[in-house]
């Protein structure tokens, strides 16, 4: 404890000189907390208002949800009994159609048919002071609706004007602005139309068999349980298909999809703080080489070796917690700042505030990445001997640091990554994550110690070009600069690159591939006495290429070898919700069974299901499994026989699960078909199938494929924003690097401009060292990157890979470009001072 206190006032008095030479220390720490800080609080925002807002959002305090068909007698008297008020609101998809004939305009609609208890919580906020009920009544005989203003455009329509909905004519009455429960709806392929209930009773949309949700939203008493009253609802309709939901967890969707984006960022932004460690390494590094002469004198006097490591621990130590404090209040309080703007690009009510959590992660994961980089410098004090009192002492020593250290750092990053993993709940993510950050940081190191290498030995073969031969001497001499700047520029760049790989070829895929492939439309609500005319009409048009078509139910698997889904498949897509599902006698044309033998023709024994073998891999299923489906309330319990391909990336028919048809055929069901039609017969084709059947739904291939695409474009945006952040960091550190080696620059200007050698040589010499530097570091990132965007699209998002040179290009030009800037923006100094002055102070 003596020793101790003596370091922190010898620490205190070494820092009462201020912060020069730690500014970029600083800079980089702040800004690795501030992104993670952020990001989380963001997080944190959204989900308090998730959860402050859950009934809203939800459209009630708690929600029973069907599929296929309404609420049994038994079902509504329950939720009577249970609740204060119900809303009945049904949700399903059709076309919305102006006019009649060839001069008809159809557009998809996502249509919610509401009651008059809708909605029990929040408001719907319409362009005209007119209230819902009102609006919906509608007027001149014929009931009302009101519409999104993209689908109002679509249609060319105005208010009062009229449109059809299946055989229902309505009157638009209103603009749609917002709807409180929407962000519970999920993703919808077409713009939002409301109606009332009842005013679709004679319009042909809802007949046996067709692809709805009914949704009943309840208003509970006062202090109920919402655990007690779902495992009531369970116990009791636990056959029937019921889902269940309630305000705690009122948008899942949302709140899924923000806390893997959420976590997958705090990644981004670990990278960042990866990047911002060099530099805090690289400015310990340089502040304790000028603490050279000082701590031989502190040797000189007696001090031990764990006296002058207590010194300078402390000393980083402080400085850490201020850059750390000054990262929480910037990434803590922009979100705060800037709440008015992120809330009106947001689909859903946040409340920003300071969150200790996301704080607290910050903080831990700037404190133990400061003690990661700091510690082998730190370390390297104690080879200091009080018998060398020269300048480059720091330097001369073992390049690594005794063995305990090399124990605590590794300890310390095994607790980072632990850390990482426990607070993103995504396992392998993080660690995938970890592995290529720390790939690329031995990559780049390899690369720093192979560009000295290279350089030395092209320096004897650059005889007669000076200023590339002292460029050469100076990054093959200078082991700092060299490591600093192919370290931090690289890793930056690396992340950026592996960011524009990912994204190119993600929207390469969505925007070429799949449209070369792809249907024109998919049929759906295709009624069963309706399939022969409409096959005659489609199978009859020379423009056609192509069509499949094929029963298609919904149902949830509910049990797998007689035990709950969820507990055995956890949060998998195939058990979340209701899947489509479809029954064949023969095997249908062109499927590839993987394993397993097809039911024959004809069979009318137990039911048999045939399962996508890629899904049944990530599931554990294999063949003799059992699967309860519960379909229209009624469980259906079958023996997995096969294992088929299904190959969901050509956007054409596939289905996760497919029975015998003696199984499902007695149940109302509808059909759905793909055509593939030449793009010139496709507007025909939507007339003529609109005329026929009021109630068959079309879906354009294409318009769907663009609204994946415009969520993925937000997707590919965010992350893109958070690998920027980490590309500055990159910067401020070769800033760093580059002042740190301005006194180097001046003795060599000195010694060059003493033996006649004129500034703008020596400036081109300067420049050729940055930018030979720049682009080694921007070539290993844009392998690193190339290589980290093959591995996510090939074994996480499953397409094709293909470089997209524009961006790899453009990644090795930015990385020249950086070090350019940074190195001549501290190269003015070195050329303007005049020799004699600095070789007398170096003597």
């Amino acid at each position: 404890m003596s020793s101790l206190r003596l370091a922190a006032r010898f620490a205190l008095r070494e820092m009462r000189g201020g912060l020069q030479g730690f500014r970029i220390f600083l800079a980089c720490l702040a800004m690795g907390v501030a992104a993670i800080a952020a990001v989380g609080s963001i997080r944190a925002g959204i989900e308090a208002g998730l959860k402050r807002d859950g009934a809203a959002l939800l459209g009630g305090e708690a929600e029973m949800e069907f599929t296929y068909r309404f609420a049994s007698a038994d079902e509504r008297a329950w939720m009577r009994q249970a609740a204060d008020a119900v809303s009945e609101v049904v949700d399903f998809r059709s076309m919305a159609v102006r006019g009649s004939g060839e001069a008809a305009q159809r557009e998809l609609t996502q249509i919610k048919a509401v009651d008059g208890a809708y909605p029990l919580f929040g408001t719907v906020r319409l362009d005209s002071a007119i209230p819902l009920d009102e609006a919906l009544a509608g007027a001149g005989g014929l009931p009302g609706a009101v519409m999104d203003a993209l689908l109002i455009q679509q249609l060319g329509l105005a208010p009062g004007d009229t449109f059809r909905l299946g055989t229902q004519d309505f009157r638009l009455m209103a603009t749609l602005m917002a709807e409180p429960d929407s962000a519970a709806a999920g993703f919808g392929l077409g713009p939002r139309t409301i109606v009332a209930r009842d005013a679709l009773d004679g319009s042909g949309l809802l007949q046996p068999g067709t692809l709805y949700t009914s949704k009943y939203r309840m208003d509970l008493p006062e202090g109920a349980d919402l655990n007690a009253l779902k495992a009531r609802a369970e116990a009791e309709f636990s056959e029937s298909g019921m889902r269940w939901r309630d305000a705690r967890n009122g948008a899942p969707g949302v709140a899924r999809f923000v806390d893997r984006i959420g976590a997958f960022l705090v990644l981004v932004g670990l990278s960042g703080l990866a990047v911002g460690g060099v530099g805090v390494s690289a400015a310990v590094r340089a502040y304790l080489s000028e603490k050279t002469g000082v701590i031989a004198t502190l040797r000189t006097l007696g001090a031990e070796r764990r006296l002058i490591f207590q010194l300078y621990f402390l000393q980083i130590g402080a400085l850490s917690l201020i850059g750390i404090a000054l990262g929480l209040i910037l990434g803590g309080g922009m979100p705060m700042l800037l709440a008015p703007l992120i809330e009106a690009r947001l689909p859903v009510p946040a409340e920003f505030t300071l969150h200790p959590g996301p704080l607290a992660e910050a903080a831990i994961y700037g404190a133990l990445t400061a003690l990661i980089f700091t510690l082998w410098p730190l370390a390297r004090t104690g080879e200091v001997r009080a018998a060398t009192l020269f300048r480059d002492a720091m330097d001369a020593g073992r390049p690594l640091p005794a063995w305990p250290f090399l124990v605590v750092t590794a300890a310390l990053l095994a607790a980072l990554v632990a850390v990482a993993v426990w607070f993103s709940q995504a396992a392998w993510l993080t660690l995938w994550t970890a592995g290529g950050i720390a790939s690329a940081l031995l990559a780049l190191a390899l690369a720093a110690l192979a560009v000295r290498a290279l350089s030395k030995r092209l320096r004897a073969g650059a005889r007669g070009r000076p200023a590339l031969r002292w460029a050469l001497a100076a990054i093959g001499g200078q082991r700092g600069e060299a490591a600093s700047v192919v370290l931090s520029l690289g890793l930056g760049l690396s992340v950026l690159a592996a960011v524009g790989q990912i994204s190119g070829n993600l929207k390469g895929a969505i925007a070429t591939d799949l449209p070369d492939v792809a249907p024109s439309y998919f049929f759906v609500d295709i009624q069963k006495d309706q399939m022969p005319a409409f096959r005659e009409r489609i199978t009859g048009d020379p423009a056609v290429s192509r069509m499949q078509s094929a029963p298609m139910l919904r149902g949830v698997i509910t049990r797998i070898n007689g035990q709950n889904a969820q507990d055995i498949a956890g949060d998998h897509w195939v058990v979340r919700g209701d899947r489509g599902i479809t029954y064949a006698d023969a095997r249908p044309e062109g499927t590839k069974i993987t394993a397993g033998t097809w039911w024959g023709e004809g069979y009318d024994g137990p039911p048999q299901i045939s399962f996508a073998a890629e899904e049944a891999r990530e599931l554990g299923l294999s063949l003799g499994d059992t699967l309860t489906v519960n379909i229209l309330g009624r469980d259906i319990t079958g023996t997995i026989t096969s294992l088929r391909e299904v190959d969901f990336s050509t956007a054409g028919m596939g289905f996760v699960l497919a029975m015998n048809a003696s199984a499902l055929s007695g149940a109302p069901h509808t059909h759905i078909a793909t055509v593939y039609a030449a793009p010139e017969a496709e507007a025909q084709i939507l007339s003529d199938i609109g005329d026929m059947f009021p109630n068959v739904t079309a879906i354009r291939v294409r318009d769907a494929i663009n609204r994946v695409a415009e969520v993925l474009g937000g997707l590919s945006a965010a992350t893109s924003y958070g690998a920027a952040a980490t590309l500055l960091t990159g910067f401020l550190v070769l800033i760093g690097a580059a002042a740190a080696g301005q006194n180097a620059r001046s003795y060599e200007a000195a010694i060059l401009r003493t033996l006649g050698a004129t500034r703008p040589r020596i400036l081109f010499s300067f420049a050729l060292r940055a930018a030979l530097l720049g682009a080694a570091a921007g070539l290993v990132a844009l392998a690193a990157g190339i290589t980290a965007g093959w591995a996510v699209s090939y074994y996480v998002m499953d397409t094709g890979f293909a470089v997209m040179w524009p961006s790899a290009l453009a990644i090795v030009a930015g990385g020249v470009l950086a070090t350019l800037l940074a190195g001549l923006g501290f190269a003015w100094r070195p050329l303007s001072l005049r020799p004699a002055g600095v070789l007398r102070a170096r003597e």
